[in-house]
């Protein structure tokens, strides 16, 4: 076999990385329509945050659930931390996380049930609230695979996580090494935006307006945009909060967007 044969198969390994979707459809269709045609090489990285906030949770659930059954490509989808929550609000109730309106909790029931897209600051109905906040409207195949979700994913381009990695006194965490895998998920350390060096991380959670806007190497004149650090990247563009969904390829570095 050539070197250029050989070299050409090792490119077609592609992953691609997804951002937070939060219930937005509209912006995954477009953005899943973006991308390259993929092949058996190829895999899709979730990195999780599939539900609250915009209109379509249910919808992008069974998108991603299924997803698997309709393309070659390998599929991934890992947990984030909007999932672990409900996950909380199933097993022993968490009214905290599930009430406030800004966590979108509220239009991820409906899309499930079939109610209206809530207004904004609006809360729950009074027929509505029991049946809300225990989460038992979640049907059980979706539960199931909620609890299925993996914390994280690795392969020879990056590490992928919802929220980032931890600090230890002997430096930065490699998932594997993490004692509570919950921390993956809520993690947001500035130390960790800033200073982490080693493999190639993609993560999300932490939309990238609110990241270190003079560290990044991509536009750093447009905050919303994707994030690219040193060593991590963030691709939380804001999703479900007025923002677009983006797609990182690697090893290319081919970044892919739902706006306009």
């Amino acid at each position: 076999m050539g070197s250029a044969v050989i070299a050409w198969l090792h490119m077609a390994k592609r992953t691609f990385a997804i951002g937070d979707i939060h219930g937005e459809t509209k912006h995954l269709y477009k953005l899943m329509s973006t991308l390259p045609t993929l092949t058996v090489e190829d895999t899709i990285v979730f990195l999780g945050d599939y539900i609250d906030r915009g209109p379509q949770s249910a919808q992008v659930v069974d998108y991603v659930r299924t997803l698997k059954d309709k393309t070659v490509a390998k599929i991934v989808a890992l947990r984030g931390n909007h999932e672990d929550a409900w996950l909380r609000v199933i097993e022993r109730g968490w009214d905290e996380f599930v009430t406030p309106p800004g966590n979108g909790c509220l239009a991820a029931y409906r899309s499930f049930v079939g109610g209206a897209v809530p207004k904004e600051n609006e809360g729950p109905l009074q027929n509505e609230a029991m049946i809300f906040t225990s989460g038992d409207f979640f049907p059980t195949e979706v539960v199931d695979w909620l609890r299925g979700l993996p914390y994280w994913y690795e392969d020879e381009h990056a590490i992928y996580v919802h929220a980032g990695l931890p600090r230890a006194p002997q430096g930065f965490l490699h998932p594997s090494a993490v004692s509570d895998p919950i921390v993956l998920l809520w993690l947001r350390d500035e130390h960790f935006f800033r200073n982490y060096r080693g493999k190639l991380v993609v993560f999300g959670h932490t939309r990238t307006e609110y990241l270190p806007p003079e560290l990044s190497g991509y536009t750093p004149e447009d905050p919303s945009d994707l994030w690219a650090g040193e060593n991590v990247v963030g691709i939380d563009t804001g999703c479900g909060n007025g923002g677009f969904l983006t797609a990182l390829e690697l090893p290319a570095m081919n970044v892919y967007e739902s706006r306009d």
